[in-house]
């Protein structure tokens, strides 16, 4: 279980998702857990796990806060209404699968939006970087408590249904930033989830505890490498991470997930090495320095300034 949960952990830090969609699946169908205590001890775990996230990318400024508080505003209550709604349905195994399909399905849109995004942007030959973000205060709140009422239903959406709703209302967010702000504002999220199954779910203290020795230092690597890596990575990451998670909410046989998610890294690997050669034979090769410019810290231009100004002397003199 701790191996597991490092590999969720590096998961979560890099794309700031894949915790519910990926840990509560390992939990039942590798080890056997009742769902539902697997659903409370894998929020529990989130509530933990991923504060270390959320401070790695605070400290890095890829954290958007007024994203959070209007989100958290929306979610944090929203979360904890969802566990009273799946309490009250009773089994509510139909609500379940509904909410799980929707959710994959979500996936795979916000897949084809992150696509789009990277497509369009190459077009323009534009870089990813830091653009102002108009905050639409509504929409953010209504689409977080969306969010909240699935995680507490279902622990899924903490991470993934976030990143579709910050996806959906705000496309220019660079993919750092979607990182950051997502690992942050599911902070409350999941903590708010997390209390309510603690007191009318099956929590299970010992089962969180393991899978915490390993989510814990995997999301403190993953957050390092994604709050420090390209954007094109990153984006990279969150499109493989949200099919892998959609597949897994179709109840698609883990063969083919491991298949389809292993052909995609090799596409992104393929499209990266095309892309870097492709730019690499489009740059002119700079001007040759003279030996040992490079140590001495002597420019070129400085020579081209004293022959440009004993010229003009010259020109004057005569």
């Amino acid at each position: 279980m701790a191996l597991a949960g490092l590999g969720v952990g590096v998961v979560v830090g890099l794309t700031g998702m894949g915790g519910g969609a990926l840990m509560t699946p390992i939990l039942v169908l590798f080890f056997g857990i009742p769902p539902l205590a697997a659903v409370s001890s894998d929020l529990a775990a989130s509530a933990v796990m991923k504060p270390f996230g959320g401070w790695v990318h605070a400290r890095r400024g890829t954290v958007n806060w007024a994203l959070v508080r209007w989100l958290c505003l929306g979610s944090v209550p929203a979360a904890f209404t969802g566990v009273l709604i799946m309490r009250a349905l009773g089994d509510g195994e139909s609500v379940q699968d509904v909410v799980r399909v929707a959710l994959g399905v979500a996936l795979m849109l916000a897949v084809v939006g992150l696509l789009i995004k990277a497509y369009t942007g190459r077009n323009r030959n534009k870089q990813d970087v830091a653009e102002e973000i108009t905050i639409r205060p509504v929409p953010t709140v209504l689409l977080g408590a969306l969010g909240g009422v699935v995680v507490g239903m279902t622990s899924v959406g903490s991470g993934s249904l976030i990143i579709v709703i910050l996806l959906a209302l705000y496309p220019m967010l660079r993919p750092n930033d979607l990182v950051g702000t997502d690992l942050v504002q599911a902070i409350p999220l999941v903590a708010a989830a997390a209390l309510g199954h603690a007191i009318f779910g099956d929590l299970k203290l010992d089962l969180a505890a393991a899978v915490l020795v390993g989510s814990v230092p995997g999301v403190l690597i993953g957050a390092r490498l994604s709050s420090r890596a390209p954007a094109g990575v990153v984006r990279a990451a969150l499109v493989i991470v949200l099919i892998a998670s959609a597949l897994k909410l179709f109840e698609v046989p883990t063969a083919v997930v491991g298949a389809v998610v292993a052909a995609a890294t090799v596409a992104a690997v393929v499209i990266a090495i095309r892309r870097r050669s492709t730019v690499s034979a489009g740059v002119p090769a700079p001007p040759a320095e003279p030996v040992g410019a490079a140590l001495t810290g002597w420019d070129q231009s400085q020579d081209r300034r004293t022959e440009d100004e004993t010229d003009a002397k010259g020109a004057q003199s005569q």
